[in-house]
This record gives structure tokens, sequence and C-alpha cells, in this order.
């Protein structure tokens, strides 16, 4: 029998699927990409009688996969944080499913395994930009303030290196980065033995400095909206500069937007890290959005709906008002 693994190319897929392998080892055909490559089930070539464990990818984007699985007598097993929908009783499904805001994947497998490999679970709650969470689970895992700075380091550096439109403009292939963090059950052995750790936050350093030379394209009372030009190094830093905008200033909202090859938008949003809801709500509302209360995205916003994407922003987390203010 068959088995698969399914996970999202960022921080939290690639620690959650790391914890659960470290403590459940298993062969299996691996399947993920860059971190808004999401339809991933679409791609699982399951028979009758395999399994399937799926990481931090939304369970609503890929329910017609999931239902023809779950048809043809194939196992899965659930672990995720954001919109889900609602879940077919079926036997064969098991879902370890929490869209609370403070709540990551990594956090759910970390539950699940009694916290045995946690130190994971805290670098990928701080590429989440869970900060709350990440401290929590830092101070319950003993760690120094300098121990708790290294997995902020590591977590968010991770993450950066999942967003793009594609795998080709990324630093490392997901795959790839899994593989080389497979062998280190401790994290801080992975920080001093492989070079591509310090490589991707040099990088992630360098692409944040571009992104605060640009203005924002609008000021709200809220929050605000930054575009970032057609450029690989934007498409990288989209996600992460929407985090440090949001850590800057906790009480606002925060959309960042990249243009795409065809002249589209791909957007980042995150919600007031004092008030984190709405975020969902704003990306589902436009093709191609999905996400959690906190932080959510589009893939694909057409250019001649960017005015109503400020629109509807400005009605879910405040009032409008002048760039200038």
């Amino acid at each position: 029998m068959a088995h698969f693994d399914v996970f999202n190319g960022d921080a939290d897929g690639i620690c959650a699927l790391h914890q659960l392998r470290l403590a459940r080892p298993r062969e299996a055909t691996l399947i993920t990409g860059a971190k808004r490559d999401i339809a991933l089930v679409e791609r699982v070539s399951a028979q009758p009688g395999d399994s399937l464990t799926v990481l931090d990818i939304s369970f609503d984007v890929n329910r017609k996969a999931l239902t023809a699985l779950l048809a043809k007598d194939v196992a899965i097993e659930y672990f995720d944080h954001h919109h889900a929908g609602d879940l077919p009783v079926n036997r064969n499904l098991v879902a370890h499913i929490d869209t609370t805001a403070q709540v990551c994947t990594s956090v759910l497998v970390d539950r699940h395994l009694a916290g045995r490999y946690r130190p994971w679970a805290i670098a990928a709650a701080w590429g989440d930009n869970l900060r709350d969470t990440a401290q929590a689970l830092a101070q319950q895992a003993g760690l120094d303030t300098a121990q708790a700075g290294q997995l902020r380091e590591l977590g968010e550096s991770i993450n950066y290196n999942a967003y793009g439109d594609c795998v080709e403009d990324l630093m490392i292939a997901p795959l790839d980065l899994y593989a080389a963090m497979k062998p280190y059950a401790d994290p801080f052995d992975f920080i001093v033995s492989e070079p591509i750790v310090g490589q991707l936050a040099r990088c992630r350093h360098g692409d944040l400095e571009l992104a605060q030379a640009i203005a924002p394209l609008v000021a709200l009372q809220y929050g605000s909206v930054c575009v970032l030009p057609d450029e690989p190094w934007a498409r990288r830093v989209r996600g992460v500069f929407a985090n440090v905008l949001a850590n800057e200033e906790p009480s606002r909202a925060h959309a960042v937007l990249s243009v795409n090859g065809d002249g589209n938008y791909a957007v980042s949003v995150r919600a007031p890290l004092e008030a984190p809801r709405g975020a969902d709500e704003l990306c589902r509302a436009f093709p191609g959005g999905n996400g959690r209360v906190g932080a959510a995205g589009i893939d694909c916003l057409e250019s001649n709906r960017l005015d109503a994407f400020v629109t509807a922003f400005a009605r879910v987390f405040g009032r409008a008002k002048p760039a200038s203010a």
C-alpha cells in the first residue's frame, strides 16, 4: 500500500510534516510547492487501500479531490488551520482542524505529539507570525532569549522562501529544503550545520530593504495597501513584508500586492494583530482568495479590480483616509 504526504511549502507545512515524520517515520511520496500552490491533493494518484496525510492546505480548496479519494477507500489524515467548510462524515477521514487565530498547523501537530518536537513548532509559529503563540511555547520549552531568537530567524526565513508565483521564484525548492531538514531532530543542529539557513536569512533581509523603500499606494485609517513591482524579489518578500508591517503597527491591517507578469496582482493580507479577524472574509470575496482569520491572500487579483479590493479592504478593516494622513 502506498502513502502520500501532501504539505504546504512554507515553514508551517514543512515543520508540521517534519515533526510528524520524526515521531512516525514512513516511506511516502511527497507532494508540495510554493506557498500559494495549495490545490495539491488532485496530484495524488492513490489507489484503494492507500493512505494520505495532508498538512497546512485548505480542505475546502481540495474538497473535490479529497471526496474522490475517500470514495476510493483511501485513508486520509488531515492537519490544518485554514477555512475548511463542512467536513464529510467518513470513516476514512481523521481531521485535526482548528481555525482559531493563534494556531498554526505545526502547533496542531505539536499537540498531537504532546510537544515531543516542540522547537520545530516554535519556528513554524514564528514563520506564520504567531508571536504570542511562539513566545508561549518557547517559555514552556525552557528556551532562553537567544534560542528563541534563533528559532524566530529560522521560521521567518523558511517562510520567506515559500513565497513566489512558482518554485522558480524561490531560493530553494520546498522539497529540497525539507530533504535538507530531514536528518535533524534538533533545529539548532540544522541551523549550525546547513549553509542554506544563513543564505535564506541574508536574502530575506536584502529583499525586505527593497520593499521598505516603496511607499504605500494608499493609506487607510486602519491600515495600508502597498504594491510591489513585477520582480522575483517582490514575489518572494510579499508575505514576509506584510508580517513586518503587521508587527510594526499591530493595531492596523495591511495588504501587500506584487505585480504578476500578466499585469494582475498576487495579494497578502494581514488583519491587525490586536484584533485578528477579517482577512479570510476579505480575500474569499475575490476569486482565488483563501486563508485564515488573521492572514490570507488572493492568488490573482485582476488589475481592473484593484479599486474594488481597496474599497473592500476599507469596509472590512476601517474607514479610508487620505494617504498623507
